[in-house]
């Protein structure tokens, strides 16, 4: 620790190039390392500044097609837990670990008011007819709507693991988790022509920059649709 230089750290994290996020996730945890040496007199500098993490291009969660919830839907029916989570996560579009704790004391006159965890946003939106559906059909003597199987609360990452279980069951191919439903929620408000700050609203985002890459997807979809309508008026 003492005697790492920049030039150590930077042939080390170029090693790891054929797997950039574990290569960034190696240098911030050795960042971390170098502060606290600094913080205990090991060192008087840190020789991670100056190294600079991958670029890393991904477009992040993969958006649910309506065909995988379908198809979800079909192994996963009403009055299962699976189905419920489901519909809790698609129709509310929030993230995991705010559905885990979602119940009946949230809801008032079909309205689901609650205050985000990561956040601290309050979100009050409608319970639409599927996440209805799915409640009413959920045998559950507990609050909340979500349980494990004994009755105990879900944590956001055994949720997370929980559910992809449930997706492997549908045929839902590996990189489709929780979060792309809420993506797809967003994309679903957009395509119906739901502007940015109605669809921020909906999901709590905080900033309009996450919002406005579903409705400039759904915009270029509508004016190719437009254009093909207009190409065949031509003919």
């Amino acid at each position: 620790v003492a005697e790492l230089t920049r030039e150590k750290v930077s042939e080390l994290h170029a090693r790891k190039a054929k797997t950039p996020s574990a290569a960034n996730n190696w240098l911030r945890m050795m960042h971390l390392l170098m502060q606290h040496a600094i913080s205990m007199g090991l060192r008087t500098d840190d020789p991670t500044l100056g190294v600079k993490p991958f670029k890393i291009r991904s477009a992040g969660f993969n958006i649910w097609s309506q065909a995988q919830i379908e198809q979800y839907r079909d192994t996963h029916a009403l009055g299962t837990r699976a189905r419920l989570a489901l519909e809790l996560l698609y129709n509310s579009m929030q993230r995991r670990s705010d559905v885990v704790r979602m119940g009946r004391q949230h809801v008032r006159s079909g309205t689901l008011s609650l205050k985000q965890q990561k956040t601290g946003a309050l979100i009050e939106i409608p319970l639409l007819p599927d996440a209805v559906a799915a409640i009413d059909a959920y045998p559950n003597e507990h609050m909340t709507f979500l349980v494990t199987a004994d009755g105990s609360p879900f944590t956001a990452a055994g949720f997370g693991g929980w559910f992809r279980t449930m997706c492997d069951a549908a045929g839902i191919p590996k990189g489709y988790s929780a979060h792309g439903l809420r993506k797809a929620g967003a994309t679903r408000l957009a395509e119906a022509g739901c502007t940015d700050h109605e669809i921020m609203s909906w999901g709590g985002w905080e900033s309009l920059k996450e919002v406005q890459r579903y409705t400039k997807a759904a915009n270029r979809k509508r004016m190719a649709q437009s254009a093909v309508a207009k190409l065949s008026e031509a003919k």
